[in-house]
């Protein structure tokens, strides 16, 4: 059953991957069986880093993990609605 929460979190991600291509940042949308929709930003063809969409205070936030790691660690947050946030993000995939 697709619930609203998941389908706010599919469109922050899609609003997130074309911005992330309009300033040059390959991205690809995985949509797993079960669990939450995951962005992960691509950077000289390999996957640097894994975003997800999730609420904090009311407001939604990107958290990004590079992608070998298993544990989501707090500290590597964006607000989604962010101007910005495409840009911080595609920075912290470069690093």
């Amino acid at each position: 059953m697709v619930t609203s929460k998941s389908l706010e979190q599919f469109d922050h991600l899609v609003r997130l991957g074309r911005n992330l291509h309009r300033i040059g940042v390959g991205s690809t949308l995985v949509l797993p069986v079960a669990g939450q929709p995951i962005l992960e930003v691509v950077s000289m063809g390999r996957t640097r880093i894994r975003v997800v969409v999730t609420r904090r205070a009311r407001e939604w936030v990107f958290v990004w993990r590079p992608w070998w790691a298993r544990i989501w660690t707090p500290g590597s947050w964006v607000w989604a609605e962010a101007d910005n946030a495409a840009d911080i993000i595609a920075v912290a995939a470069a690093a």
